[in-house]
This record gives structure tokens, sequence and C-alpha cells, in this order.
């Protein structure tokens, strides 16, 4: 990797010191980024460099004091306002001076510019560096390369986020935006390719021939913790969760093998994924989506309409649930099971495949009062807090009679002893250092995603489907049980010490 300089626009924000700091300490304790890596704050406050690295001092785990005495070397502080292109002449003065004390020429540093700012600034920010020309590079070149890391949201619907996508593009190749979703860091959310397509057990049953249905929980214990109802109230769980991390999640589980592991490649097949899920009409929200709010429960004294910041009429969600369909060849008919919620008794997030029933009980045969048929293959994807992979099957009891129950084989990532697992942000940035875009989200899947989670909305919005409520500290409405139909089973109830 040739030199670069990483520039945190919004560097005084809490994501500076509680994630990108330390994610890029451990890359450079790791030996992951070259001794001449510099890391540039920027914002309106005014302080000194030292004063900035100070500051983050508290942010920095134990295990990676000792990196921290070099590292904070490489970190330096520039005052500007983002949007301003006079002060943009300023910042880029201050990269240029710093590349050429390391013996560099600027023109062929590297530069990452990091928006961690308020989505309102992303447009003039570019637009203020486009002026500047501080964008402009060679396609392709591994050297002078300049590239910009976009944070979530990206947009609150449909329109924001093409018209987005829009302004980005007037200053930006796309190969030039990252678009970081840190679920896509976590490495078993990654590992979901890896177990699908390197392993020849799992893939030819991955498809509705085999598969009954596919469960994707982001289940939370936090509710409106400190000044977040404010933010929350204009978000909701739909926006907040179900548009980015679980479609992502989705599109990773549904898509086709790509041609290669190339980002374009991977994308692709994403996308296809999210283009073929069916969009509800006003009746279909009424039978497949569920949305609640929490309320006031003997685990907390407050309710969602009670919280800080939260409109007392509010009917922002905290849950939602959606069976959702997706029409392709692969997996027409098979219901995708989508949940996440707020103040939820469980904190995990897992992926459940639950393969279809043998066709005959040869063992036992029909029994009186028998109405449903026993599932005994379920494939678990636990992607937090545990990590690791879990396949359920039967086995017959020791002793007489053909008595059976159930078992489990079982790999857990922490068996692997390995370390410490990273954190998506550490190998996120790492991806956009070097060009990697694999695990970064391109426009079109943003705006296929908006289109499903738009027609949700709109179907809310022009039809009289009830906001349910559920206890704070439950793992949701009951009712959400109703979208799984027949003997299809219920949703799972997770790690046993989640």
């Amino acid at each position: 990797m040739a030199t670069s300089q990483v520039v945190i626009f919004g560097a005084s924000g809490d994501l500076t010191g509680r994630k990108l700091i330390p994610s890029l300490l451990r890359n450079f304790a790791e030996g992951a980024l070259r001794d001449d890596i510099q890391v540039i704050g920027v914002s309106r406050s005014e302080k000194s460099d030292k004063q900035w690295r100070d500051e983050l001092d508290a942010w920095i785990p134990a295990s990676l004091k000792d990196a921290w005495v070099t590292f904070r070397a490489h970190l330096t502080w520039c005052q500007a306002n983002s949007a301003n292109p006079e002060h943009m002449e300023h910042l880029e003065h201050h990269l240029d001076s710093l590349a050429r004390d390391r013996g560099a020429r600027p023109e062929e540093v590297g530069r990452l510019f990091y928006l961690a700012l308020a989505p309102s600034l992303f447009d003039p920010t570019v637009q203020a560096l486009d002026v500047r020309r501080m964008l402009e590079c060679t396609p392709g070149s591994k050297v002078g390369w300049r590239r910009v890391v976009v944070e979530k949201p990206f947009g609150v619907d449909l329109e924001s986020a093409r018209a987005l996508n829009q302004a980005l593009l007037r200053y930006l190749r796309e190969e030039q935006i990252f678009r970081i979703d840190h679920y896509l860091g976590k490495e078993t959310v990654q590992n979901i390719l890896s177990l699908r397509f390197q392993n020849a057990i799992f893939e030819p049953l991955w498809s509705r021939k085999h598969v009954e249905s596919v469960e994707i929980s982001v289940c939370e214990t936090v509710a409106m913790e400190g000044r977040r109802g404010e933010y929350y109230d204009k978000a909701g769980a739909t926006r907040d969760m179900l548009q980015n991390h679980v479609l992502q999640v989705l599109s990773l589980v549904a898509m086709e093998p790509p041609s290669s592991m190339r980002a374009d490649a991977i994308r692709n097949e994403k996308v296809k994924v999210l283009d073929a899920l069916r969009a509800f009409t006003e009746h279909d929200i009424m039978e497949h989506v569920v949305r609640a709010q929490y309320t006031s429960s003997a685990t907390r004294d407050r309710g969602y309409l009670d919280e800080y910041g939260v409109n007392p009429k509010s009917e922002t969600e905290t849950y939602i649930a959606v069976r959702a369909l997706i029409d392709n060849w692969r997996w027409s008919g098979v219901p995708f099971m989508l949940r996440t919620g707020k103040a939820l008794s469980k904190r995990y997030t897992e992926v459940v495949l639950n393969f279809r029933t043998p066709p005959l009980d040869l063992l036992n045969g029909p029994q009186p009062g028998d109405v449903c048929p026993l599932r005994p293959n379920r494939l678990r994807l636990l992607i937090q807090p545990q990590e690791g992979v879990r396949l359920s099957f039967l086995v017959k009891q020791p002793g007489a009679g053909m008595i059976m129950r159930y078992s489990e084989l079982g790999f857990d990532y922490s068996d692997l002893e390995t370390g410490e697992t990273p954190d998506a942000y550490q190998r996120l940035l790492l991806d956009a250092l070097e060009g990697n875009a694999t695990l970064f989200i391109r426009g079109d899947e943003v705006e296929a995603a908006w289109r499903f989670v738009d027609a949700i909305r709109h179907g809310w919005n022009h039809s009289s489907a009830p906001v349910h409520t559920y206890p704070a500290g439950s793992m949701g409405p009951r009712i959400a049980n109703e979208l799984y139909q027949g003997c299809e089973g219920t949703w799972g109830t997770g790690p046993e010490d989640a």
C-alpha cells in the first residue's frame, strides 16, 4: 500500500474515538498499515494536535496502549468547516505539507476522506473538495487515489437516496464512493459467503427445494437511552435497521453464486436479490407486516411514547416483522421472515434456515392427533453476540423403542483461537484504503432496498394498519407469530445465553 492519508471530517464526534481511531490503531499494531500512514482530524473545533491525541487516550483499549504511544504521532488536527471551499484550501495545504514532510509528492499520496458527518453535509463537503480539485485521480491508479467513505443513513427514502447518489456522482466516480454499513464488516456476516460457496454439502440444499423458510432476526435490548429518541422518532425500526442491516444480510443469504469474488461480481448478485423482493400492496401490509411500539413493563418504567424527544402521539415503530417473498427461480414461494426491534428481552442477530420435513416418518408413522410434522433440520448462523454455526438433527435416544431427540453440531469462532474477533470497522477501513469495495454498498443497492421499504411505508400511510404494542423486555408483539402460517412454526428464541 502506497503512502496514504486518512482525513476524518467530523472528527470531534463520538464515532471517531469509539470506532475509527481504535480500528486504525489495531490495523497499525498488526502491521496492516505502513509506518507512513497519516490520520488527519477535521472539524470546526479549535484544538492542537496534542489536545486531540490526549482526548483520544480514553478510547484506547489497554491491549493497544503500547502501539498507541507510536501511532499517536501519526495524528494531526486541522480546523476547518468541511462545507466551505476556502477552508478546504487550508486543508489542502495542510495535507500537502504533511506529505512533503515524509518525503512524498502530494499528487502521489492516496487520500481517504471519511465523512463522519450529518447526512445534510455529505453533498456540500464533497462539493467543497471538488472546487479545490482534491478528488481528481486517475482511474485504477495505485498511487494518488482519492476515495470517499459515506456513513449511513443513505437517505430517508428512495427519492432522497437517489438525490444523494446523483449528488455524489457529480463529483466522484462510483468506484471512488464507499458507502459503509458496519454489519457487512462482521466476520460472521462475511462467513455466509464462505459457508455457502466453499462447502459442497450446503450449496445444493440452499434453495426452495429443501428450504421451507428463512428467518433473519436482529434483536436489541437497548431502548431510547440518553437523547436517542429525538433521532429515532424520525426514523423507526424500518429505516434504522430493516432498510440496511437486515436487507444486506438477506441479500448475502439469498444471492446466486457470483462469477468471482470481485466486488462488482458480488454486488451484482446482491442487487438482483433486492430487485426480486416482492413489493407490498396496501392489502399485503395488513397480512404480511407487523409494526409495534414497546410499552412500560416490570423491566422498564417508560414506554416508547414516554421517552425523551418522542412525540406522545407518534406512530413510529420500534419493532417490525415482515413476511417477505423473493420472486426468482431459487426462492420462489419461500417466506423470508424478517424481524428487528428495540427493548426486547434478548440481544442477538442470527439467520435460521428451516429445512423441509421428511416426506414420511418411517420410524414412528403417523400419530393420532398429529397435525404438524416434525422439523428435524435447522441451520443457524449466529452473528452476534455469539459467533458461529449450529446444525440441528434428530437421533435415536438410547434404550427401548424408537424415541427421537434433537442433537446439534456446532462451531464457534472462539474455538479457532485466533485471538479477539476484529471489529467490523477495522476490516472495512483497511478495505477502503486498499480499494476493495466488496463489503461496501453500491448506489443501485441502496435504491433497490429503499424501493422495498418505501412500499411498506406507503402501505402504512394508505391503510388502517394498526401500531401494536409489546411490553419492554418481551420478544415483541404476539401477533407477529401469525406471520408464520399453518404448520410453518414460529419465531426462534435465539441463543440460550443471549
